[in-house]
């Protein structure tokens, strides 16, 4: 067994999205800056048209600079989407010891011991810990398959599902079931959800109820809750429910 397996994108994968998003860039800037030259160009001849001074201007701005400084700028418009692409991808490292999640400027790092599995959900992955809590949930474009052997290597379960999944119910105000802090929590959570600026709020929300014992998931902007299993936190029934999987191999 490997000491430690990082999945993460290939570099031949990174490569070719980079030249495809260049590309598309300067082939999307040239193309438009073509086609308005080409108005502008048309309008100028019209005879009485009333022309703008900005129209004027591009129908006079002299070639082949004009079409060079457009694709520059749709190629430096691809650099910067590869950028935040490869900023926001997801590297995975798994070892007998620990699980950590990297992107480029944050870690985080799980340990071992307290993982129970991991699954795919759509493009997420989720980290499970040993009270059913959710130690992870991340953006993910690995192939499954090399995550479930990177998992698997090195004895954690790889599950198929979420095998808590029935366990959901859809969040309602003043829901009873739920510890007393944690309505408050989500109708935070639920209003930073509509406000497409304030995805750190909703991941700060998100750890805020793990801590509590409230596991949530997203549909859009409904959220969806279940109680974990840790220490004192009971279930809606009132009595502590025990976990569905086995300990780590």
């Amino acid at each position: 067994m490997t000491r430690e397996q990082v999945v993460r994108e290939p570099m031949w994968a990174a490569a070719l999205m980079g030249a495809g998003f260049v590309l598309a860039g300067a082939g999307a800037v040239a193309g438009t800056s073509w086609l308005l030259r080409l108005v502008a160009n048309w309008l100028v001849t019209v005879p009485g048209m009333p022309v703008p001074a900005p129209v004027r201007i591009a129908a006079a701005l002299p070639e082949p600079w004009v079409t060079i400084g457009a694709l520059a700028v749709g190629a430096l418009g691809g650099l910067v989407v590869t950028f935040v692409g490869l900023h926001e991808s997801l590297t995975v490292t798994v070892s007998l010891e620990k699980v950590v999640l990297t992107r480029i400027g944050s870690s985080q790092v799980l340990e071992g011991a307290a993982v129970q599995g991991a699954f795919c959900e759509g493009k997420q992955l989720v980290v499970l810990g040993r009270y059913a809590e959710e130690l992870a949930r991340e953006p993910c474009d690995l192939r499954e398959q090399r995550l479930a052997e990177a998992f698997g290597r090195h004895g954690y379960h790889w599950l198929d599902g979420d095998p808590y999944a029935g366990e959901f119910r859809r969040w309602v105000p003043g829901t009873t079931a739920l510890p007393p802090e944690a309505n408050a929590l989500l109708q935070a959570r639920r209003e930073a959800l509509d406000d497409k600026d304030a995805a750190d709020d909703v991941r700060e929300l998100r750890e805020e109820l793990a801590r509590l014992g409230v596991v949530v998931r997203d549909d859009k902007t409904r959220q969806f809750w279940r109680l974990s299993r840790l220490p004192g936190v009971r279930s809606a029934g009132g009595a502590t429910q025990p976990g569905r999987i086995q300990n780590k191999l």
